[in-house]
């Protein structure tokens, strides 16, 4: 189901461009053509309350869409697939809902993946409860973790719990209601019914269901599905009662609320900057603007919280472009520029094919892998990040140093370091040849261009010609 709006009221878009107003209860900064509006977390700099599991230090995920991922669409199509993950360089797994999908008021042909029938169950066209604890066994024995997609903010209207516990759900004028977002106006998700996290039964409900899939199939984690529609204080009783039985990883989609990264989440979404880098891409906003929205996120954030940087995922993929769609001709270059920045890169399927058609959300649309022409170019990106602990995820990583080029509303340069391990990166954000001069310090010493192979030394106030959207990721 399409979720853009939620994205956009988490991310008030505006056309003006200025620096950074703050009050007692938020911070508002306006990067380019796009105006973030954040929370602020005053225990921004505490020890972390829910570490992160060890493997997760230099982790790399990857989104599949189990539907469109093979030909029959099932658990083994994704299974079979796992050990060119692995060499792909891929880390975690995580899996849109496997669940059953409710029948009332279905979307399309075959309904979408987040209107869920039951939590505690397959969805037959998956498969069984058995395939997927085949597939996460065998990712284990691969050396790779696997997540859950789940969906705790609402239930398909055919759920057992509709008939059974109608206090466990929201009403609005004595009946019961789809989800509203966060302002209270409808979402247009009307294939399913909104749950009430006032009732204590719901939560403990949900709890046992959320326990089910960690103790049963092994799983290493979830992502929560519009994690900000359901109350933090609710995140809070989650997290414990999971890592009880196994340290697990938690991925929120959401962006807003940095208390969360203390309640329960290990990462979020890259909201901001996914919807800024669009706006370079096509012209609306420079390169600059990356500084005012990075400069942000160190302000309010723990320096342990990971945040997922991505050009594509489902929601993005289906509703609002394709790669080439969203970034044009500059595509590859925001890719290197969302794998070597501060958090954990996604890839999602299809993208090491050259996806280039937007997978339907309700209906049968299989990927055609074909040659996996891409492959390359995003292992190369995957395998530098496990090796070079610069780009390390957290505290583990070394910090974003910003490179001054002379044209930095154009170029976006900069390297990271931790202890002797660095990388350099510059692009040309722009569809123009641009001439640089590299400045600042702490970055001059030989390389090796990761795409190129070949030795590259970089030194202060050399110059550079860069083609549009030319992008150097160099390695020492």
């Amino acid at each position: 189901m399409k979720r853009t709006f939620i994205h956009l009221a988490l991310l008030v878009l505006t056309l003006s461009v200025g620096g950074c107003r703050t009050s007692s209860e938020q911070t508002e900064t306006q990067a380019g053509s796009l105006s973030v509006t954040t929370k602020l977390d005053s225990t921004a700099q505490a020890s972390p309350t829910v570490p992160a599991p060890e493997w997760t230090k230099n982790a790399t995920i990857y989104e599949v869409n189990v539907r469109q991922f093979s030909a029959k669409g099932d658990l083994a199509g994704v299974e079979a697939q796992l050990p060119r993950l692995k060499e792909l360089g891929v880390d975690i797994v995580w899996l849109m809902p496997i669940y059953p999908i409710g029948i009332q008021k279905k979307k399309g042909t075959l309904g979408s993946p987040y209107s869920v029938a039951d939590y505690k169950a397959v969805n037959p066209e998956y498969g069984t409860f058995e395939d997927l604890k085949k597939l996460v066994q065998r990712a284990h024995d691969l050396g790779m973790r696997v997540i859950l997609d789940y969906v705790p903010n609402h239930t398909a209207w055919d759920h057992p719990w509709v008939k059974q516990h109608p206090d466990w759900y929201t009403l609005a004028g004595g009946k019961m209601t789809s989800p509203l977002d966060e302002k209270g106006k409808p979402t247009g998700w009307d294939d399913v019914v909104d749950l009430n996290y006032n009732n204590p039964d719901l939560r403990a409900a949900m709890i046992d269901a959320m326990t089910f899939w960690v103790r049963e199939a092994d799983i290493d984690g979830y992502r929560m599905d519009v994690a900000g529609l359901v109350p933090d204080d609710f995140w809070q009783e989650v997290r414990p009662t999971l890592d009880k039985i196994k340290p697990v990883f938690m991925l929120a989609e959401s962006e807003g609320d940095p208390s969360q990264f203390r309640s329960c989440f290990n990462m979020n979404y890259g909201w901001a900057m996914h919807a800024l880098l669009k706006n370079i891409a096509k012209g609306k906003a420079n390169a600059r603007a990356i500084d005012s929205l990075l400069a942000l996120r160190r302000k309010e954030y723990p320096r342990w919280a990971y945040q997922m940087q991505f050009t594509q995922n489902h929601d993005e993929n289906t509703w609002n472009g394709t790669l080439s769609e969203s970034f044009g001709a500059g595509a590859k270059a925001f890719v290197a520029l969302t794998s070597t920045f501060n958090g954990m890169p996604l890839v999602y399927n299809g993208m090491e094919s050259g996806l280039n058609r937007r997978l339907p959300f309700f209906e049968k649309d299989p990927i055609n892998w074909g040659t996996y022409a891409d492959a390359t170019f995003y292992k190369s990106l995957l395998t530098l990040k496990h090796r070079n602990r610069a780009l390390w995820n957290g505290e583990a990583g070394g910090d974003l140093v910003k490179i001054p080029t002379g044209r930095d509303e154009q170029v976006y340069a900069f390297y990271r370091q931790r202890d002797n391990d660095r990388v350099t990166v510059v692009i040309n954000l722009s569809n123009q040849v641009q001439s640089i001069r590299l400045g600042g310090d702490g970055y001059a010493g030989l390389y090796t261009d990761v795409f190129e192979h070949k030795p590259m030394e970089l030194k202060t106030g050399m110059t550079m010609t860069l083609k549009p959207w030319e992008y150097h990721v160099m390695t020492n």
